[in-house]
């Protein structure tokens, strides 16, 4: 009794074995479905780029901000130019920073961008402020204000009193 109950555990044990195995075939069957729905995009790819494209041009205009005429609103602070440039009557401000290591290296970003960009130091904060550009007129810093906020939204006005 003992020998047949041990043969009908390792039949049911080698049936649950082999019952449990994947076949080769069911992995090739699914390898070349997924392929076939690769070749079915990549001809929808190449229809889609070979197809002629008309491009109609659309024309935006930039609004036009209305500048305040005094400087009620900006900040103004005596500074002292660091690298030996000059300054104008109103600045656009793109960063401020204690430490003059951190203020060169933006300044070194905004020239490799293109800006005459300028560190100077607040003597009385001991703030070092990264000058992306300067103007003799507001509205024209205003200008350059808003072009900057689309990559350094904190940029700001600022009125040098000498």
């Amino acid at each position: 009794m003992k020998k047949n109950l041990l043969m009908g555990l390792a039949l049911v044990a080698a049936l649950a074995f082999v019952s449990c195995k994947s076949s080769e075939s069911s992995y090739k069957k699914a390898y070349e479905k997924a392929k076939a729905q690769e070749m079915s995009r990549t001809n929808t790819t190449d229809q889609v780029e070979t197809a002629p494209v008309t491009v109609t041009p659309v024309v935006t205009t930039t609004p036009v901000a209305t500048v305040e005429a005094n400087t009620a609103n900006d900040r103004q602070e005596r500074l002292t130019v660091m690298n030996g440039g000059t300054l104008k009557a109103f600045n656009v401000v793109c960063g401020s920073f204690s430490n003059v290591d951190n203020a060169n290296n933006l300044r070194n970003t905004l020239v490799a961008k293109g800006y005459s960009a300028q560190v100077a130091q607040n003597p009385e904060t001991g703030m070092y402020r990264v000058i992306a550009s300067s103007f003799d007129d507001r509205a024209s810093a205003v200008q350059s204000r808003d072009q900057l906020r689309g990559t350094y939204p904190d940029a700001w006005l600022l009125y040098r009193t000498y």
